[in-house]
């Protein structure tokens, strides 16, 4: 499972006379400070609005879409434990809020609203589409984390015993993991960026956080024929962190009936950034093609 996380606006901050990006912080219900950022044309409005679960969103905007995100608690600039989720649910719920109070401005109330999910973000994604399953007018899913692979299930015991010890050493760092970074990113510049950013969790999964994920996944994994919304996923046949036949069987299960699946032979988990440029060409254009189509159509 993939729980490294950059704060959104690692490299966005370089001078875009096309973009306008903002930053802002905003508090949960809990209390905790949100670190919040947002992409958009600077000259024209934007064609509909992008929320990331994880994502990248200066070439989204480029391409005439108004794109927001937030990063979680515990992870980039965001306030709490750094890695650490105590709850899943509490993830959904934050995602959830801030992203309707943003579609309930007064310049976005008729604008349609997409959600974009990486890794990790796409469990975030399947779980407001079925919190809300009518609010959403489409779905990006990158590599999601949508499903345990058989062969990688734990013991119904180990469960046991995971659940019990989550709730007496919730952050301690004893799961073992081999070094997510190179199994995820292809390039070598990349891999380097990640490790020098001090906002990206480096370390072993806290074992609060590794049972919440788990768990996350087995709720959707049971629950994948209830996704009904229009949705494009986009996976790297050569994933190493989120096996593709979780996508396919997402594909096949699901009951939309407006559902795309792109499989890249080759392709590594961080399809939007991790991979060589022309690749990476390739799964935007992918993603941005999927978009304009459905924008047109409305």
């Amino acid at each position: 499972m993939c729980t490294f996380k950059l704060s959104f606006p690692h490299n966005a901050q370089m001078a875009d006379v096309d973009i306008k990006y903002e930053e802002d912080y905003v508090l949960n219900a809990r209390g905790m400070t949100l670190f919040t950022c947002q992409w958009r044309p600077s000259n024209y409005e934007p064609k509909a609005l992008i929320f990331l679960c994880h994502g990248t969103g200066t070439r989204l905007a480029h391409a005439g879409f108004a794109v927001h995100g937030m990063d979680y608690e515990g992870h980039g600039k965001s306030s709490g434990l750094q890695g650490y989720i105590a709850s899943f649910n509490d993830i959904v719920v934050d995602c959830s809020e801030y992203f309707a109070s943003v579609c309930e401005k007064v310049e976005y109330k008729k604008q349609r609203r997409f959600l974009l999910g990486e890794s990790m973000g796409g469990a975030v994604v399947l779980m407001l589409h079925r919190k809300e399953p009518t609010y959403w007018d489409g779905a990006i899913l990158v590599a999601p984390m949508c499903k345990i692979v058989e062969d990688m299930k734990p013991h119904p015991i180990v469960i046991s015993i995971l659940s019990k010890l989550s709730n007496v050493i919730p952050t301690w760092r004893i799961i073992p993991n081999e070094d997510i970074i190179d199994r995820a990113i292809k390039s070598e510049e990349w891999r380097e960026e990640v490790r020098n950013n001090h906002y990206c969790y480096k370390g072993k999964p806290r074992l609060k956080t590794g049972y919440e994920l788990f768990m996350a996944s087995l709720d959707i994994e049971n629950n994948l024929d209830k996704v009904t919304l229009p949705f494009i996923i986009v996976h790297g046949g050569g994933d190493a962190v989120t096996d593709p036949s979780v996508s396919e069987a997402l594909y096949t299960l699901a009951e939309s009936k407006d559902k795309t699946l792109k499989l890249y032979p080759g392709m590594c988990h961080a399809l939007t950034s991790g991979e060589p440029k022309e690749n990476i060409d390739i799964v935007f254009s992918d993603i941005i093609r999927w978009l304009n189509e459905r924008v047109s159509t409305s």
